[in-house]
C-alpha cells in the first residue's frame, strides 16, 4: 500500500522530476546494492515512470515483478567478517517507498521554495502499529524547506542530516502546510 502523499499532483510530479534529472546528470542517483544487474541498469526509467505517474506501490511492484533484485547479498558479522544472507521479501517495497519518498520531498520543498512557502510541514502519510517514539515526535515539525531539499540533494544513499525521510518504513513524509 503506498504512502498517502497529500501533495502529490502534476505539478510537484514535474518537480520531482527535475530532482531526478538533477541526479542523474551529476552521476548520483542511488543504486541499491540489493538489485541485480539489469536491475541497476532499469531502475532510473522505473523511477522515472513511477515519479510521473504512478507511486512507491507501482515501483515495488515492478522491481519484484520483473525480478530486478539480488536473492542473497553480503552481510558484515558482528565479529568481524562477512557472511551470505537472504535479501528480505520486504526489500522492494523498501527501496521503492524509501526513494519515491524522498524524490517526493525533494520535489516539494522546490515547489514551496518557488511558490514563496518557506517551511513544509512533517506528517503521517502511512499507519504504522507501532510507530517509533522519534516518528511521533516529528509530526506536525514545521523545516525549512531551503535547508530540507539542500539536506536530501546531498544525502544519497544515507539518512539525511535533518532526518526526513526518517529512515525505511516510518511511514512519514511532508506536506505544504
Amino acid at each position: 500500500m503506498p504512502l498517502d502523499y497529500e501533495n502529490l499532483d502534476k505539478k510537484t510530479r514535474a518537480f520531482m522530476l527535475q530532482e531526478l534529472d538533477l541526479d542523474v546528470s551529476r552521476g548520483t542517483l542511488y543504486i541499491s546494492p540489493r538489485l541485480n544487474e539489469q536491475g541497476a541498469e532499469n531502475y532510473p526509467s522505473l523511477l522515472r515512470e513511477a515519479l510521473g505517474n504512478h507511486d512507491d506501490a507501482r515501483l515495488a511492484d515492478q522491481l519484484r515483478g520483473r525480478g530486478y533484485l539480488k536473492a542473497f547479498e553480503q552481510r558484515r558479522k558482528r565479529g568481524g567478517g562477512f557472511t551470505t544472507a537472504k535479501v528480505p521479501v520486504t526489500a522492494p517495497e523498501t527501496l521503492a517507498e524509501g526513494e519515491f519518498n524522498r524524490f517526493y520531498a525533494r520535489g516539494l520543498c522546490a515547489r514551496a521554495i518557488e511558490e514563496g512557502i518557506a517551511e513544509v510541514e512533517v506528517y503521517r502519510a502511512k499507519g504504522v502499529k507501532q510507530p517509533r517514539a522519534e516518528s511521533v515526535a516529528k509530526i506536525g515539525e514545521m523545516i525549512a524547506a531551503k535547508a530540507l531539499l539542500e539536506d536530501l540533494r546531498v544525502s544519497v544513499g544515507v539518512e539525511p542530516a535533518l532526518g526526513l525521510p526518517p529512515g525505511p518504513n516510518s511511514g512519514l513524509s511532508i506536506r505544504l502546510p
